[in-house]
């Protein structure tokens, strides 16, 4: 072949292109030989075209095509032929032509493959894919398979689409260091030795936070990063030890801004990239309202079955385990003064769930440490039967009033002196039931939301000790400032996440840019002026020479992706992402280093004592 190079990609050729002399390159998917004729379906990132090698082909040809296997890396040159209409494969974009090989010319053979590039699935529809680990160590050919490379290019296309969106809105894209200094007050922190500096080391970022405010004191008032950030976790299907994030901080701003700029970011990158059309705000719920209605600060809100409570249950009967539930005992932190009887409406549910079933359930609650999981159903004419229906006969009609349930509906109670365990434990519940029952919308496939007024302190019971619920740089909402010391349970944060489809996406908040506010809040977490100037001297400092207002936010790119694919790990949306081991079977990192390496580095390695 003269000039293998291609002119055609494999996903470009239709009717249109007949009888036009092409070259393509690309990969050898498949063949079949039917005799007197050869097909070949040549694959690159942009399709599949099916190669003809006929009867009148060179012998030369025919013997080349013959020996090919899969995933061979070839070029092909032919005409494009027209199918005849029976012949034409809907399924396929370039399914109404073929190309009629000329010439092929092989660039590089393919050893036997550890796994099949082609989709394998099961009689149910079921796809079988091999163990992570062997995909991971060939993520190079992992990499090939249509669902990966789909996810990898809507990747590409996201980043693109907020950098478009963004910069349409004045901000600027700047970078922030990836050497800086060990705050070790979140997850671990990864180190990196210093050579030049023996005994001291650069941290890897956990997120730019620190210095994007610093930007913000620099009069840079709108910033973005796609930044990489690096936690020393144990690693999750949603998480990594690296991970990427859309990092945001804008100056002279307020939430209502911030979450506007997010809400629109959004509905740009999904109009763009998945011409899906999100509404024009998101709901907005209280921490307080999602953990009451769902369980959860990050609900998944595509169906609508909502937690209620049911503090008059303890009223109706003799019935011990709602006693602890009605006092609510946990009054110490002041949001805590909601009911710890929880109950849950199951529409029509009642023949979908025998029990065993509903012990099923109740082993979901029992995990998010519920003592029990509660239950009666209503027959066909409106009486309660199983579970604890003894101790409520005759008091149908109140409770169905009260709850709005009705005949052939199960309801599920979840009681604890602690409201949040209630909530959390029967929030469970409703997720599984959920996905048991398929209860989603189909209409609502993204459903954002942004959850505010998060608590601004917790109590750490362990340490005896107030800590912050989010970072020590969150603004408390200004109607609390007079109570900060007196009573930090009260305290709000002016702090907001968004959730997506059950998802924490973004965490974002405004911040501190008054030093004596500052320090009011590290002594109320205990941290003295020698530690927080030894960690954060240098911020506190800055603030100093007219810090402005400012908040940001910071959405997880793998996370969003990982979403807008329906993957159920961010591992499918990272080109090369680790294990759970936080390691790589491709490259075998991390890795032993050379003794040299380490003496420059003024490190020895010794084995720990068990």
């Amino acid at each position: 072949m003269e000039n293998s190079k291609r002119k055609f990609t494999c996903g470009e050729l239709r009717k249109s292109d007949a009888g036009k002399k092409v070259v393509l390159n690309g990969w050898v998917s498949r063949t079949r030989d039917l005799g007197g004729l050869l097909f070949i379906r040549l694959r690159d990132r942009y399709g599949i075209t099916q190669v003809m090698v006929g009867e009148k082909a060179d012998e030369k040809v025919r013997q080349i095509a013959a020996g090919l296997k899969s995933e061979y890396c070839i070029a092909v040159e032919g005409v494009v032929n027209a199918r005849a209409e029976k012949d034409i494969n809907k399924d396929m974009p370039t399914g109404e032509i073929e190309v009629e090989a000329t010439d092929i010319e092989i660039f590089t053979t393919s050893q036997e493959l550890p796994f099949s590039i082609e989709e394998v699935r099961q009689k149910d529809g079921t796809l079988v894919l091999p163990n992570e680990d062997l995909r991971l160590k060939y993520r190079y050919l992992d990499l090939r398979r249509d669902p990966m490379q789909q996810n990898i290019i809507l990747r590409s296309q996201v980043m693109f689409a907020t950098r478009e969106y963004l910069t349409s809105k004045g901000f600027l894209e700047i970078e922030t260091p990836t050497f800086v200094k060990s705050t070790p007050e979140g997850a671990r922190d990864y180190l990196v030795p210093s050579r030049v500096h023996p005994g001291k080391f650069y941290s890897l970022p956990q997120s730019p936070q620190l210095y994007k405010q610093l930007l913000m004191v620099s009069g840079f008032d709108k910033y973005f990063q796609i930044a990489r950030c690096y936690r020393d976790e144990d690693a999750r299907g949603d998480r990594q030890p690296e991970f990427t994030q859309i990092d945001m901080e804008m100056s002279f701003t307020n939430r209502e801004e911030v979450l506007e700029t997010t809400e629109g970011m959004m509905q740009y990158i999904f109009k763009k990239t998945l011409n899906y059309n999100l509404p024009a705000h998101f709901d907005r719920i209280t921490w307080e309202d999602a953990f009451d209605l769902y369980g959860s600060d990050k609900p998944d809100l595509r169906f609508d079955m909502k937690m209620q409570d049911a503090a008059f249950m303890a009223e109706l009967a003799d019935f011990n385990a709602f006693k602890a539930g009605a006092a609510n005992a946990d009054k110490s932190i002041e949001r805590h003064k909601r009911s710890g009887i929880k109950a849950l409406v199951v529409k029509n549910a009642a023949d979908k769930y025998s029990r065993k079933h509903i012990e099923s359930l109740e082993a979901v609650a029992k995990t998010y440490k519920a003592k029990g999981l509660a239950w009666m159903k209503i027959d066909a004419e409106g009486i309660f039967e199983g579970g604890i229906s003894k101790f409520y006969a005759g008091k149908e009609a109140e409770i169905c009033s009260k709850l709005g349930a009705e005949k052939n509906d199960l309801i599920l109670f979840v009681s604890d002196e602690k409201w949040q365990v209630a909530c959390v434990a029967l929030g469970a519940v409703r997720k599984q039931l959920g996905k048991d029952l398929n209860l989603y919308n189909p209409a609502d496939e993204f459903h954002f939301a942004w959850i505010i007024d998060f608590p601004y302190f917790a109590w750490n019971e362990e340490e005896n000790h107030w800590e912050t619920e989010h970072h020590m740089f969150t603004l408390p909402q200004k109607k609390y400032w007079d109570m900060l010391e007196s009573n930090p349970g009260a305290v709000k944060g002016d702090l907001y996440d968004l959730v997506l489809n059950g998802y924490e996406l973004a965490s974002g908040s405004m911040r501190i840019n008054d030093p004596a506010l500052q320090e009011r809040i590290f002594e109320i977490v205990g941290y003295s002026r020698e530690r927080a100037e030894k960690a954060f001297g240098f911020l506190v400092q800055a603030f100093k020479f007219g810090a402005p207002p400012h908040g940001g936010i910071a959405p997880g790119l793998d996370r969003l992706i990982m979403l807008m694919r329906h993957e159920e790990s961010i591992h499918e949306v990272i080109a090369f992402p680790k294990n759970n081991l936080a390691a790589c079977p491709m490259d075998e990192c991390p890795s032993v280093v050379d003794e040299k390496q380490l003496q420059d580095l003024h490190i020895t390695v010794t084995e720990r004592e068990e």
